[in-house]
């Protein structure tokens, strides 16, 4: 029998945890079926409005962006202090930790070490370093810009189908890439630290579609301004584990079903043609069907359960959307998705997931 997944264990890739904070410095462990060192750490806190951070082993401890602001990168050693083999240590930051509040933090792992010196290898024409999964297709990769245009490996070996960009030196936006963003989606951007719609600029790839090898650049500030530090994350399908798609809404609550391949752990969607939220859901916070604790990548707010939460289910092989408002699911609206697995539909032994 062919493998219907290389991932059977999708939590040796991907995990969420909830933790109440507690103001001291502590570690935080998985619960996943075999231990997992994460390289990026996504953290909030859901119980009051604060910004979303973001860590990661390539750019170091301490060290953290937030996806609801332009904000250069800023230093604080008392957030995530350390990426351990299952799991991570937090200092004593509110930002992070605060006493008494819940907390959910979503962690990846890519694992292995590589740099490009692209001089020396004719892979692209700017030097880069990262960690890379070949099994999980995910690269985080870091990068000094040229102020010219140019290409820079990011070390997946297959072609990425959605991948986001942060300048490190500077405030400027979250540049997002997916591949099924209109029809030549190298040609538009997304931001996620904003609700705007997909916007036709070139700025981004340079109107140059990724390969197998390189993404492009411009010379411009989303990732190549010269002497400036950058940091992307960058992501293909694994069947059974990732899906990066799209699906056009039907304005009823008895919404579309998207197929994933999986059931899923965590889902980050967002509506093309028009202003609106990014939204997060994940099987931690909502364990059960509806799933409607709703988080915004592109906002602090505290985590929303009330009228304004939208609602989906968790299937066994992808999402059903339960919502009819523009944020979701307005009818004839265009959405992507990004989705990761909390079990592969059919395993590689041929065992088939279940239902919720």
């Amino acid at each position: 029998m062919a493998n219907y997944t290389t991932v059977d264990d999708p939590t040796a890739f991907f995990n969420s945890v909830l933790y109440v904070g507690n103001e001291e410095a502590r570690s935080i462990t998985l619960d996943g079926l075999n231990d997992m060192q994460p390289d990026w750490v996504w953290a909030k806190i859901r119980s009051q409005g604060y910004s979303h951070r973001l860590f990661d082993s390539i750019r170091g401890t301490g060290k953290f962006l937030h996806s609801d602001g332009t904000d250069a990168e800023g230093t604080q050693n008392a957030n995530v202090s350390a990426f351990n083999s299952n799991g991570f240590s937090l200092g004593n930051d509110n930002g992070i930790n605060s006493d008494g509040d819940t907390h959910v933090a979503w962690c990846w792992k890519a694992g292995t070490a590589f740099t490009n010196d692209a001089s020396s290898t004719s892979v692209g024409t700017i030097d880069s370093a990262g960690s890379t999964s070949s099994t999980a297709k995910f690269s985080i990769v870091s990068w000094t810009g040229t102020g010219s245009a140019g290409t820079v490996a990011h070390n997946l070996g297959s072609v990425p189908k959605w991948y986001i960009i942060k300048n490190r030196s500077d405030a400027n936006n979250w540049a997002v890439y997916h591949h099924k963003l209109n029809a030549n989606p190298e040609q538009f951007t997304m931001y996620l630290d904003s609700t705007s719609a997909s916007t036709d600029d070139s700025g981004l790839a340079n109107d140059t579609a990724p390969t197998s090898t390189v993404f492009s650049l411009t010379n411009g500030n989303y990732g190549n301004q010269d002497s400036y530090n950058y940091i992307g994350y960058f992501f293909d399908e694994v069947q059974g584990y990732s899906k990066f798609g799209s699906y056009t809404g039907s304005g009823s609550l008895d919404g579309p079903v998207i197929f994933t391949g999986f059931s899923p752990a965590f889902v980050i969607l967002k509506r093309t043609n028009s202003s609106n939220h990014w939204i997060m859901f994940d099987n931690k916070r909502d364990p059960f069907n509806e799933v409607n604790g709703t988080l915004y990548p592109s906002q602090g707010a505290a985590e929303d359960r009330g009228t304004g939460a939208n609602d989906i289910d968790f299937l066994s092989n992808g999402f059903k959307i339960r919502e009819d408002n523009g944020e979701c699911n307005g009818s004839g609206d265009s959405y992507i998705f990004m989705a990761f697995a909390q079990q592969p539909f059919v395993t590689s032994g041929g065992v088939p997931a279940t239902a919720r």
